[in-house]
């Protein structure tokens, strides 16, 4: 439980500054559509979320491991792990995000307390 949530704070804010506004501008200077500005934010949003309760950890965990391979490679560029744009904090997110998909939502979370969820779904 506490991986789940500390993550799903992290994945909570971050998700939740991307409704900026600014946000669209941030992204068409990657390369990126700015249409995908509310779909980013909201797999963010939503996935932190599902991940603090322990709903659908490894699907929303998957979707996450996908956006945080793009903030490496595509808005870091993998250039630095440590210092000025480095990208250690988002291998980390990432490193959770894989744990949580090898190990479930836990003990603690709405899936093992409904057992009528799928395991895969967990």
């Amino acid at each position: 439980m506490g991986l789940r949530s500390v993550i799903g704070v992290i994945f909570i804010v971050q998700g939740s500054g991307k409704f900026n506004p600014g946000a669209a501008g941030f992204l068409t200077s990657l390369g990126i559509p700015a249409e995908m500005q509310i779909p980013i934010a909201l797999a963010e949003t939503i996935g932190g979320i599902l991940l603090i309760f322990g709903v659908l950890s490894r699907i929303s965990s998957s979707i996450l491991s996908i956006i945080m391979l793009g903030a490496i490679f595509i808005v870091k560029e993998a250039s630095n792990l440590t210092g000025q744009g480095g990208y250690a904090l988002d291998l980390m997110l990432l490193a959770s995000c894989l744990v949580i998909i090898v190990m479930g939502p836990g003990r603690v979370s709405i899936s093992n307390a409904v057992k009528k969820i799928p395991r895969i779904l967990h």
